[in-house]
């Protein structure tokens, strides 16, 4: 990326400004940048942690295989779930606050006892279920946004920062280079006008 500048103070001026805000920006963005990277790592580990307890508890109810076969479909349905924003790192990422299931009622004398724990064991395994997906989710965001903020540091880190400093010392050269010029001109000018002053002398 090329800085565009002229060879003046008002250029200068503007780049150094250009200049202290990326230097300032740069230690928060890496801040930033670590945030979530740990941010990522934990959601993502959250997520496989809570599809493995998944695949544990349906594991558990193998057992109630054939049980499941009594069960009325459509007994239980997830009817909304409830998230709540949190934002991580300066980055909003979904947080479960609820799932709310619908639950058709059924006759207790005429249904199986296990029918309520079986609803029970539906919820928790439903509620496994979208947490996990939320915490994938999350972790997918906040990925993006890691990726994002790293670009941005490397932009800065490698090209812009580089790239206004190198201006900065073209001005700051030219400029030294033409006021070197102006006094080398004005001491020609002097001893010119000496020499001619001594000779009208003369």
């Amino acid at each position: 990326m090329a800085i565009k500048f002229q060879y003046n103070k008002t250029s200068l001026t503007n780049l150094g400004k250009q200049l202290k805000v990326r230097q300032n920006a740069l230690p928060t963005l890496k801040n930033k940048e670590s945030a979530l990277r740990v941010s990522v790592i934990t959601a993502k580990a959250e997520s496989e942690r809570l599809q493995r307890e998944l695949e544990k508890a349906l594991a558990t109810y193998d057992y109630m295989a054939g049980l499941w076969n009594e069960f009325e479909p459509g007994l239980i349905a997830v009817k909304d779930v409830e998230l709540a924003v949190v934002k991580v790192a300066g980055v909003r990422t979904p947080e479960l606050k609820q799932v709310i299931y619908e639950v058709k009622p059924f006759d207790t004398f005429s249904k199986p006892m296990w029918f309520s724990e079986g609803v029970a064991i539906l919820k928790k395994l439903a509620q496994l279920g979208i947490e996990s997906e939320i915490y994938a989710e999350k972790s997918r965001i906040l990925e993006f946004q890691r990726k994002k903020t790293t670009q941005k540091v490397n932009l800065y880190e490698k090209v812009q920062i580089p790239g206004y400093q190198e201006a900065i010392r073209k001005i700051k050269r030219f400029m030294e280079d033409e006021e070197n010029l102006s006094k080398a001109s004005q001491k020609i000018v002097k001893t010119r006008h000496q020499q001619e002053e001594e000779e009208e002398e003369a």
